[in-house]
């Protein structure tokens, strides 16, 4: 007999986008007194912490999906649970692909985090994941996206019935960023004070917006970098090579962000593609403004629900550039309002995936 169990299954705890959207997700349903319990190779990674006490967290310690097929096939038997969810294209293929071997019963829902248009030319199998995926993804029993423009990609270039695609926001925790990010951070040195977050990797951008940045009017701006990645050594030596070092600091991973956020006047997003963007909601919900490259994916939906021209979407260097140079400073002696959209509220995204798993019972 299948039980009501909601399966999310992660590669680790890392510190990325799609994985604080699978916590967020997974603490909202089981305060509502879901049955939720997530499925890892190996539960190593810094947003463990975010993890709620009283959620069953089962552990592969494969470290790798290809070596996890046999016991993910045999740990989700015994599960049997009501509905699967995976959000990492890779992952999202090998259940498609094996779903034969799984409970007849059991859904499989797919997220797809990046716009795929951008992501997966820039995969090491580009036409390999095309195929797969226009192959799999149209076997799912849903497929969730992030903004209207990756749906539209996945009906036309992927052939995946409009049916079976729903979009979902980004949950964000406005309550708990709202508690956290004061005291404020700030580096400044009496210019326009930008910060940026994300894994230090060729995707976010970040060797293009030290150029960029390095071009400001105003050689009083500061720039603050949180995040880790294997491009950090690189990034430092550009920042040197650039005359940024007295300007630009790189934090790493930091804990809280938000008070960063909240401190800046700007948050900068440079990605070379996105899917959404939760650093740039988080900035949203400290009161701090958002220029983002035209490539940043689910972005533009939120410019579009905004009511505050709180972002601005431009197109090439001289764009961002410019864009950056109208910047004003924040009052400080003001506590930052929130103006992200209602519906990324953490509530009201979660009520729509419950609304989902209603249907099933």
């Amino acid at each position: 007999m299948r039980n009501n169990l909601v399966l999310f299954i992660l590669p680790n705890f890392s510190a990325g986008g799609a994985e604080r959207v699978v916590l967020n997700l997974v603490g909202d349903l089981k305060s509502l007194g879901h049955s939720v319990n997530i499925l890892v190779f190996n539960d190593e990674g810094s947003l463990s912490s975010m993890l709620p006490d009283n959620v069953k967290v089962h552990n592969l310690r494969t470290g790798s999906l290809r070596k996890s097929i046999f016991l993910l096939v045999k740990k989700i038997r015994q599960l049997n649970p009501k509905v699967i969810i995976s959000t990492f294209g890779y992952i999202n293929i090998a259940l498609l692909a094996i779903r034969w071997l799984l409970p007849q019963k059991t859904e499989i829902w797919v997220r797809e985090a990046n716009l795929p248009s951008i992501s997966l030319p820039n995969n090491p199998y580009p036409e390999l994941m095309k195929f797969s995926y226009r192959l799999l993804y149209r076997k799912a029993n849903k497929l969730i996206c992030t903004s209207t423009k990756m749906r539209n990609e996945f009906v036309a270039n992927f052939l995946v019935p409009i049916a079976i695609i729903e979009i979902l926001p980004n949950p964000v925790n406005t309550k708990m960023i709202q508690s956290s990010m004061l005291p404020i951070k700030r580096f400044d040195k009496g210019g326009i004070c930008c910060v940026a977050a994300g894994r230090l990797t060729f995707q976010k951008g970040f060797d293009s917006l030290l150029h960029w940045f390095s071009e400001l009017g105003n050689k009083k701006s500061t720039l603050t970098i949180l995040g880790d990645g294997k491009l950090k050594h690189e990034l430092i030596q550009k920042t040197e090579s650039l005359g940024l070092q007295e300007r630009v600091q790189f934090v790493g991973f930091c804990n809280n962000p938000w008070q960063w956020y909240a401190g800046s006047d700007v948050f900068l997003l440079s990605s070379r593609w996105e899917g959404m963007s939760n650093a740039a909601l988080e900035a949203l919900v400290c009161g701090t403004p958002v220029i983002a490259t035209e490539e940043s994916g689910g972005i533009r939906d939120v410019m579009e629900q905004s009511e505050n021209n709180s972002i601005t979407i431009v197109t090439g260097g001289r764009q961002f550039i410019k864009a950056i140079n109208k910047i004003e400073t924040k009052d400080l002696s003001v506590k930052p309002i929130s103006i992200l959209p209602n519906r990324y509220r953490n509530g009201n995204v979660t009520a729509i995936v419950e609304r989902w798993l209603n249907k099933l019972i």
